[in-house]
């Protein structure tokens, strides 16, 4: 079965919502692009050898068409190795919407998300979710991703869509690697979900070892 991996650009208060442009969420969020002037080389190569050995991308409508109308006019520029990778692919679009997609490699999955989101688990090896909040939520709340890459930016927001919100089911995280820090004070949290449920104590009492 595949891994499920989010790929999440957020906020210090955790504000996920149009991190690459201006343009990019239409629904009056006043900071649409703020993650551009907090990118460098180190989250960059980050970013990159994320993607490394991906054989499918799982997306929410709105991410859909902003990579559609972007990554197949990008081979031979500056970003030509995600490019090539991100066209090769196949694309596992969430959507009500049944039109065509025109982008080579890209379907409509099903209603029934759940159901449709397990079949691509059996189909692929490494499935990478970008962006798409709403499918995000979706994800958590059934508990069907397996991995977490968190790049939080030194930033605050106040407004905007947050990365986990109503709805998300109580879940242990681990962390899979060292916290890694950018010059500029972006860090890279990299987590995998765990089968226990949060439990509770009492910082009252004597803890051992004090």
């Amino acid at each position: 079965m595949g891994t499920i991996t989010i790929e999440m650009f957020a906020t210090l208060d955790l504000v996920g919502q149009a991190p690459g442009g201006p343009d990019e969420d239409p629904e009056g969020f006043p900071f649409g692009g703020w993650q551009a002037p907090l990118i460098d080389d180190v989250t960059g190569a980050q970013v990159d050898a994320a993607y490394r050995g991906t054989d499918a991308l799982l997306l929410g409508r709105r991410t859909y068409d902003i990579f559609a109308a972007y990554w197949p006019h990008q081979q031979g520029g500056p970003d030509d190795g995600i490019a090539k990778l991100f066209n090769r692919i196949p694309k596992y679009v969430a959507s009500r919407d049944r039109r065509t997609l025109d982008w080579a490699g890209s379907s409509v999955l099903g209603p029934d998300l759940p159901t449709a989101v397990r079949e691509i688990r059996q189909r692929h090896h490494d499935i990478k979710v970008v962006g798409s909040l709403d499918l995000v939520q979706t994800l958590v709340r059934e508990r069907l991703f397996d991995r977490l890459d968190l790049w939080v930016h030194p930033i605050l927001l106040g407004v905007g869509k947050k990365v986990f919100d109503a709805g998300t089911v109580p879940s242990n995280l681990t962390l899979t690697a060292p916290p890694q820090a950018s010059p500029g004070g972006t860090v890279l949290l990299q987590y995998a979900v765990t089968d226990s449920a949060p439990t509770t104590g009492d910082m009252s009492a004597p803890q051992r070892g004090m």
